[in-house]
């Protein structure tokens, strides 16, 4: 199931919150930082689906589900 909202903002804040407290380069925070964004994001927005209803060339409807 992909992540909610909420989840999205919290592992956002977790992936600052991971660096504040550390003796890092600028460029080494801001790999990890960028690398767990991403992998955030990706959990949001992998899995999700949308329905999608339309009408067929000739005489029918069609309804299907992108994902």
């Amino acid at each position: 199931m992909p992540d909610s909202k909420e989840q999205l903002k919290s592992n956002i804040e977790a992936a600052f919150d991971d660096e504040a407290d550390q003796q890092v380069t600028v460029a080494d925070a801001r790999e990890r930082i960028a690398q767990k964004i991403a992998d955030a994001v990706e959990g949001y927005v992998v899995g999700r689906s949308v329905q999608v209803n339309g009408v067929q060339t000739g005489s029918g409807s069609v309804t299907g589900t992108i994902q």
